[in-house]
């Protein structure tokens, strides 16, 4: 005959709880073994810094297998803003060649590209502050002259500027997600425009017509288009910078922004477009891999997204073998102080031996930045292990056929 008082004391999943011991001749049942005092649930996420309990096993890599060049730095930065929209000539200068050419021998970097060079006289001193000063060692890029959006002929006025830009030595036009995201009719007031409002068709072949490569910065990681809730995998980022957060309000969805993106590019097949950051697409390689065999005239970086691109090594190492002669190396590097802020992007020599290790090696679990806490999600990235020869045109050939080095 069953007990039920011993079938209701051994129920449940055993492995993990065991049930008490029965108390034997009156006395008071034995605790049990698994049973343990209560956890903090007070302990806030900013506070928490886990340590993984994987035997600590890794390749560093100190130099790189090929000489590189660095697609994506940013050495200068307009002064003025407005709504997010960087405006003027005025510059701020972020490092001199002096503080960059010590740790650029030591790292295997021949050239580091500045994607914010500015406009106009900002440009000009740009150029004569590191690309005449250390020539072949950094290049320049310029950007839209959105001072100028208000005008009746901007179109004219925008495509005359990047003529000018190249006269100068430009080697490319930089464009931040200020469109699509924050220039407004007014700059900083009225509707949102468009990427793909025709007032910018001007500028997109002059740049065909002068050889500027398009460095285009669409849209931001899926995370920033959702609400920055519990379930949101980039709360903490999100936290830290609520103003990267562009859900809701007027906003265009990611996949409007992509749309618009493509429209510009499909409009415009002999302009050659970077798509940085992995298209903002390293979420869905798929889609960003629609694109480029849509799209011949589409090249992608790596900047920053390595944290996507490493919690998923073998989707990420098929996408690159892929398009192998379209993938260029960039950081999206920072100097300090000014990047102290977004470790994913300061420029140090452990940001650079961390993208070596992520491309050299099969390492496994590692952190993605130079810090305590990863900044962009709280996960770890293994390497992809790529061959000699897609590394050399990832770190070095991709980029010099693009920018037509010798």
């Amino acid at each position: 005959m069953t007990d039920d008082r011993h079938d209701e004391a051994w129920a449940g999943c055993l492995c993990c709880s065991p049930p008490a011991a029965q108390a034997s001749g009156g006395g008071e049942a034995g605790k049990n073994p698994l049973e343990t005092a209560p956890v903090n649930a007070s302990l806030r996420l900013v506070d928490f810094a886990p340590r993984s309990m994987l035997a600590p096993t890794g390749t560093r890599i100190e130099t790189p297998r090929f000489p590189v060049i660095d697609m994506h730095t940013h050495l200068t930065w307009m002064k003025r803003t407005r709504g997010g929209v960087s405006l003027g000539e005025e510059m701020v200068q972020f490092a001199a060649p002096d503080d960059l050419l010590p740790l650029m021998d030591r790292k295997g970097i021949r050239c580091m590209v500045n994607l914010t060079g500015g406009v106009g006289r900002g440009l000009e001193d740009s150029i004569a502050r590191f690309d005449r000063a250390a020539p072949g060692r950094f290049l320049t890029l310029t950007e839209p002259s959105f001072h100028l959006f208000g005008e009746a002929d901007y179109p004219a006025l925008q495509a005359d500027a990047l003529a000018a830009a190249a006269r100068l030595g430009a080697r490319g036009l930089k464009l931040l997600k200020t469109l699509g995201l924050y220039l407004r009719e007014g700059i900083d007031s009225g509707a949102l425009v468009g990427l793909d409002d025709p007032r910018f068709d001007p500028m997109w072949e002059t740049c065909a017509a002068h050889g500027l490569p398009v460095f285009l910065h669409t849209a931001d990681p899926l995370a920033f288009f959702e609400p920055t809730d519990r379930h949101n995998e980039r709360y903490e980022e999100l936290a830290q910078h609520p103003d990267w957060s562009f859900y809701g309000r007027d906003y265009p969805s990611h996949a409007e922004l992509m749309a618009a993106r493509d429209r510009v590019i499909a409009k415009h097949p002999g302009t050659t477009f970077v798509l940085l950051h992995v298209g903002n697409q390293g979420e869905r390689l798929d889609d960003l891999a629609a694109t480029l065999a849509r799209f011949p005239n589409t090249l992608v970086d790596i900047s920053a997204r390595i944290g996507e691109l490493g919690r998923q090594p073998r989707r990420s190492r098929a996408f690159i073998d892929r398009f192998q002669d379209r993938v260029l190396f960039g950081t999206d590097a920072v100097p300090p102080p000014y990047g102290n802020a977004v470790p994913q992007q300061l420029l140090c020599d452990e940001l650079y031996e961390i993208y070596y290790r992520f491309l050299e090696t099969e390492d496994e679990y590692f952190d993605y930045a130079p810090a305590d806490t990863p900044p962009q999600g709280r996960w770890s990235i293994y390497g992809l292990g790529l061959s000699s020869a897609i590394l050399r045109k990832v770190y070095h050939d991709n980029a010099a056929r693009l920018l037509r080095l010798d």
